[in-house]
């Protein structure tokens, strides 16, 4: 048989590998990205100031209380527990990728003794005999990874893993914000809780003044059960009020992951007017800012890894393997030269008959890729509704505000005004009273909507990314 000239022995070898590569099946109708830089909220969405929350922006409110809270929380918060075990789950996905790339060195020691049969193959002396086997041998195993199969499955392990570092910050600003929500709540729950006991003492003071005008003859006993009755609802909603404020203690409690005690020192506080703003432009820094358009963007990333490693896999795999040691039947020959082993060989695996494995795992890693960024393409278009539904809402609030504030203050004129009247014997007491309830109950008003402001606020922060900037990934080539 005539031999193959030697120059055209690689490129013999060449097109032997390519014809055990399996055909790659094409990539029909991928899906496709949306470009963040493409986003915006509509003009005529503004609020008085611009721009992005800071890192730390409860400290804005200038509330120790609350600060304490936030700091204790997100140190040792039970909700932060899960993502932190979803992160080291991700580490250690990698770390098993890793592992495959570059040399796999082991050691292997064994001893053994074994009694040959006398009737068996071997025939006396070693039928019949007891030998005893002692084996040191240091085996290594190289992968020359050719197509980039183990990087890609490395790089798709690390685009894994800044996923959930990005998840960890999104439970972080979630919980501050679930935190500072529910704060907020309990104190405006202690304000109008104020506000209405008030209110409830100038009732009770009505009352009595219709008992005494009822005995004079001057009212009827129709004024004074219309004055019980509204005694009566301010009592109901004083016992809903209660509820309510137990409720919210309860629930701060447990996003603090305190014990029963720790929150026994939270006393009413007043909050801060704390200015707050919108950026004008969205766009790409919206992306930077918002954890979980970096955990889904950093999904589509692995998954785009992933099919390279799967279209790796089409292409023979080639191993080399090989071992040195120590063999032999008696110890006292283990560590002599003769007793010397060594193996060296590559092993070549041909994909050829297995395509229809080989194309279920690309296909399924190509769905997996459409659903991920079918699924960023989603949370951008969501983060910008939040944000734009948020600021829509702050603007409305803030009108509101503009308009109870001018009821409260004619309320307040109308009792400054009823004083004046009753000093000078122009007004009798109930006239008095009536003009005190009126401004209580503008007072419950502008508390109400106080509350509904800072809540919005804290939404609106959150969906600005609650002052989170993207982290440095780690890298996604290992050398």
């Amino acid at each position: 048989m005539k031999q193959l000239p030697q120059k055209l022995l690689p490129m013999a070898c060449a097109l032997a590998l390519l014809a055990g590569c399996a055909h790659i099946g094409a990539d029909t109708h991928p899906a496709q990205r949306r470009d963040p830089a493409t986003v915006q909220l509509p003009a005529d969405i503004k609020l008085a100031r611009e721009g992005w929350p800071e890192a730390q922006w409860w400290t804005a409110y200038h509330d120790d209380q609350l600060n304490a809270l936030m700091l204790g929380a997100l140190a040792s918060g039970p909700s932060l527990e899960v993502a932190a075990a979803r992160t080291g789950s991700a580490r250690a996905a990698l770390s098993r990728s890793a592992a495959d790339v570059g040399i796999d060195v082991s050691t292997y020691a064994n001893a053994n003794r074994q009694r040959y049969s006398g009737t068996g193959l071997f025939p006396a002396p070693i039928g019949g005999a007891y030998f005893t086997s002692e084996t040191l041998r240091l085996d290594v195993h190289y992968n020359f990874d050719w197509w980039g199969k183990n990087r890609a499955q490395v790089a798709a392990a690390i685009g894994s893993l800044n996923a959930d570092r990005a998840a960890y910050a999104e439970a972080e600003q979630l919980l501050a914000a679930q935190i500072a929500q529910s704060y907020f709540r309990l104190q405006g729950g202690w304000a109008r809780m104020a506000n209405l006991d008030q209110l409830a003492a100038a009732q009770q003071a009505l009352v009595r003044d219709k008992e005494r005008r009822i005995a004079r003859g001057l009212a009827t006993a129709d004024e004074q059960r219309a004055a019980e009755s509204e005694l009566s609802l301010i009592g109901k909603q004083q016992a809903q009020l209660d509820a309510d404020i137990g409720h919210e203690r309860e629930a701060l409690r447990a996003l603090a992951g305190a014990d029963n005690t720790a929150l026994a020192d939270l006393k009413p506080q007043a909050a801060a007017d704390v200015p707050h703003a919108l950026p004008a432009r969205l766009g790409i820094e919206l992306l930077a800012r918002r954890p979980d358009l970096q955990a889904a963007r950093w999904k589509v990333e692995s998954s785009l890894s992933s099919i390279d490693a799967a279209k790796a896999a089409f292409y023979p795999d080639i191993n080399l393997t090989g071992s040195i040691g120590l063999d032999t039947i008696k110890v006292e020959n283990l560590l002599q030269a003769a007793s010397r082993t060594f193996y060296l060989g590559p092993t070549l695996t041909l994909p050829l008959f297995d395509s229809r494995r080989l194309d279920a795992q690309l296909d399924s890693a190509r769905s997996a890729r459409d659903e991920r960024i079918a699924e960023y393409n989603a949370a951008i278009v969501d983060a910008v509704r939040e944000v734009a539904q948020d600021g829509v809402q702050l603007r409305g609030i803030e009108r509101q505000i503009a308009q109870q504030d001018a009821a409260t203050g004619a309320a307040r004129a109308q009792l400054a005004s009823a004083k004046a009247r009753f000093d000078h014997g122009l007004a009798d007491n109930s006239a008095l009273l009536a003009a005190r309830m009126a401004l209580f109950k503008q007072q419950d008003a502008d508390l109400y909507l106080r509350q509904v402001q800072r809540l919005a606020e804290v939404a609106l922060t959150n969906a600005l990314g609650g002052g989170y900037r993207e982290q440095a990934p780690l890298a996604t080539v290992i050398k």
